[in-house]
C-alpha cells in the first residue's frame, strides 16, 4: 500500500506510481535469456540466442549495431509497430539490408505466465518514444505511377513500399495511374475524411497534380489542411523527397513518411490567361527550365544531360530578355540568413503557420471570399492592372528561378534559405552580364553549399512576381518541372496553405544558408 510506503506520495495515482516505477527499471523481460530495455534512443535487446542466429547468416538484425555478440541496438526511429497480443509480443521495425535501403522485420517473443498490465505499459512506452507527435497507423492513399522509374514504380512499390506500409500497421488504398492529369481527377474527388496521406510513387509530377486537385475542390482550404501529400521517389526528378525526407531512396523515404510529422507548406498560385493553378515546387525561365525541359531527348544521360545543356548554351552566350516585378520583402542576405535561423528554432503551432495573419500588408481582401475555396489573390491575376508599389523593369537574364523548397536535385542546394512555411519565395536570378567563368563557379558552388554566399547570385525573398518574356517567339516556362506555354504569367504564395511530413515538423532537410 502506498501509505505504508513513505517513499511514496500517498496522493499519486496508482498509474503515476506505476509511471515512476517503469522510469526506474525500462527492463522488460521475454525469456529465460532474453530481455528487452529501453535506451536513450534505442531499443537494446539482449537475447542469447544472436550468436547462434548470426553464425548462420540470420537476417533481419542490425549486424551493425552490435553492442556484444548477443545484443542488438534498434533506433526508436526503426521501430515501427509493436504489440502483445495472447501472449506473444511482436515488434516490427525498419532493418537496414544495405546503406541505402532498409526492409520490414520483426521480432517475436512468447512469453510464459506474462504480467499482461505490465507489459502492455511496457509497450505503450515503447511506441511512444518509436512515434513521439507522429501519427500512427496513417490512412494512405498511394498513387503509383507505373511509367515512373523507367517502369519500375510498381516493382519498387511492391518490394520496398508496401511491406514496411503494413508493418506500420498503415490502412493502404494503392491506385495505379493510367494517364497523365488522372491524379488531379482522383484527388479532386477524394474523400478526405478517409485518409490522412496521399503518396506518391512518382517524379515530381504527381505530387504537382495532387496539390492541383485538391486545389480545384469547393473544400479546398480544408482537404489542403487536411490531407498531407508525400512522395516516394520513383521518378527522374525527386527533389520532394529530398527535401522532406533527406533521401532519394525508396525505402528510406517510406520509413520517413511513416514517421514523418504534419508541415505546413507554403503553396504558389500561378496565373496565366484565365488559369489559375498551384505550385508546390519551383517557377523558371531561362537556363534552368531549359536544361529541365529542353534535355528530355537525352534523358539517357542521366544527370550529365543538366551539365551538357548548361555548358552548350553558356557557351553560346544564351539570354533571355523579359519584364519583371517583384514583391521583395528581404533583398539582404545577411538579413535572410538570420530570418533562417530564427525560423530553424521556431516552434510555432500549426495553426499559427497558415494564412496571411503576420504580414503588415495583409488586407481585407486577402481574408475575403469563399472560405473553404483557394484563398482569394491578394495581388490579382497576370490580367489585372501591376498592383501598387509594383515596378516592371525590363531584364535581360541568364535565369529567373524562383523555389519553394531548397533542394532541386540531390546536391543541388539553390535555395538554402527556403523553409517549409515562412510565407516566402525564395528568388535567384542571374544577369546577363555574369561572366562565363562566373556562372560556371556559380553552378559548382551549388553541390558545396556555397552559392548563397557568391556576391554575383541576386537572392531576395519575395511575395509575388510578374513576368512577361518579350523578344521571342517561343520557348520554356516551368513550374514543377511541368512546361507551360510561353506567355506572361504571375505568381504570389500563400502561408502554410497545403500540408506535408517532414522529418522535423518545421524545417527541409538542407543546410541552410
Amino acid at each position: 500500500m502506498a501509505a505504508d510506503n513513505p517513499f511514496v506520495d500517498p496522493v499519486t495515482s496508482e498509474d503515476e506510481t506505476r509511471e515512476a516505477s517503469f522510469t526506474v527499471d525500462s527492463t522488460l523481460t521475454v525469456g529465460r535469456d532474453a530481455s528487452l530495455t529501453l535506451g536513450t534512443d534505442t531499443l537494446i535487446v539482449l537475447d542469447e540466442a544472436f550468436e547462434e542466429k548470426d553464425s548462420k547468416n540470420c537476417c533481419g538484425i542490425f549486424s551493425s549495431s552490435k553492442i556484444s555478440a548477443n545484443t542488438r541496438a534498434i533506433p526508436f526511429y526503426n521501430i515501427v509497430w509493436a504489440e502483445f497480443r495472447d501472449g506473444e509480443l511482436v515488434i516490427d521495425y525498419a532493418a537496414p539490408k544495405s546503406k541505402t535501403a532498409v526492409q520490414a522485420a520483426t521480432l517475436n517473443y512468447r512469453i510464459e505466465n506474462p504480467n499482461e498490465a505490465a507489459i502492455e505499459f511496457w509497450v505503450m512506452k515503447l511506441v511512444d518514444r518509436a512515434y513521439g507527435p507522429s501519427q500512427r497507423r496513417k490512412r494512405v492513399k498511394v498513387l503509383v505511377n507505373p511509367h515512373a522509374g523507367r517502369g519500375r514504380a510498381v516493382k519498387w512499390y511492391g518490394r520496398d513500399v508496401e511491406p514496411l506500409l503494413k508493418a506500420a500497421r498503415c490502412t493502404i488504398d494503392m491506385v495505379k495511374t493510367k494517364y497523365s492529369g488522372e491524379a488531379i481527377e482522383i484527388t479532386e474527388n477524394l474523400d478526405v475524411d478517409a485518409y490522412d496521406v496521399v503518396a506518391c510513387c512518382s517524379g515530381d509530377g504527381l505530387p504537382y497534380e495532387v496539390f492541383n486537385g485538391l486545389g480545384k475542390r469547393p473544400d479546398a482550404r480544408n482537404a489542403l489542411s487536411r490531407i498531407a501529400v508525400v512522395h516516394i521517389p520513383c521518378g527522374s526528378g525527386n527533389a520532394m523527397s529530398c527535401n522532406l525526407n533527406g533521401t532519394y531512396s525508396v525505402s528510406l523515404a517510406t520509413l520517413a513518411i511513416i514517421k514523418g510529422i504534419p508541415t505546413p507548406l507554403d503553396l504558389i498560385s500561378i496565373s496565366q490567361g484565365e488559369t489559375r493553378f498551384l505550385s508546390f515546387l519551383s517557377q523558371s525561365l531561362g537556363i534552368v527550365a531549359e536544361l529541365d525541359l529542353a534535355t528530355e531527348h537525352i534523358r539517357w544521360m542521366g544527370q550529365a544531360r543538366f551539365t551538357y545543356g548548361f555548358l552548350t548554351r553558356l557557351i553560346k552566350q544564351t539570354t533571355y530578355p523579359c519584364d519583371i516585378a517583384v514583391k521583395v520583402a528581404m533583398d539582404d542576405k545577411s538579413e535572410i540568413r538570420e530570418h533562417w535561423k530564427r525560423e530553424k528554432v521556431n516552434r510555432e503551432p500549426m495553426s499559427e503557420r497558415r494564412g496571411y495573419n503576420n504580414f503588415e500588408d495583409d488586407d481585407a481582401s486577402a481574408r475575403s471570399g469563399n472560405e473553404d475555396g483557394l484563398p482569394p489573390l491578394r495581388y490579382g491575376t497576370i490580367n489585372d492592372k501591376l498592383p501598387d508599389g509594383w515596378e516592371m523593369v525590363p531584364h535581360n537574364l541568364r535565369s529567373f528561378y524562383c523555389g519553394n523548397m531548397a533542394y532541386m536535385a540531390m546536391d543541388q542546394d539553390f535555395f538554402p534559405a527556403a523553409l517549409p512555411n515562412d510565407g516566402y519565395m525564395d528568388l535567384v536570378c542571374i544577369t546577363a552580364d555574369t561572366s562565363r567563368l562566373t556562372a560556371i563557379q556559380m553552378m559548382l558552388s551549388v553541390e558545396n553549399g556555397k552559392f548563397f554566399d557568391i556576391p554575383e547570385v541576386w537572392y531576395r525573398k519575395i511575395l509575388g512576381y510578374r513576368v512577361i518574356p518579350r523578344n521571342q517567339e517561343d520557348g520554356y516556362v516551368s513550374i514543377d518541372g511541368e512546361r507551360i506555354p510561353f506567355a506572361p504569367f504571375q505568381a504570389e504564395v500563400h502561408r502554410g496553405l497545403g500540408t506535408v511530413l517532414t522529418k522535423s515538423g518545421h524545417l527541409y532537410e538542407a543546410r541552410g544558408p
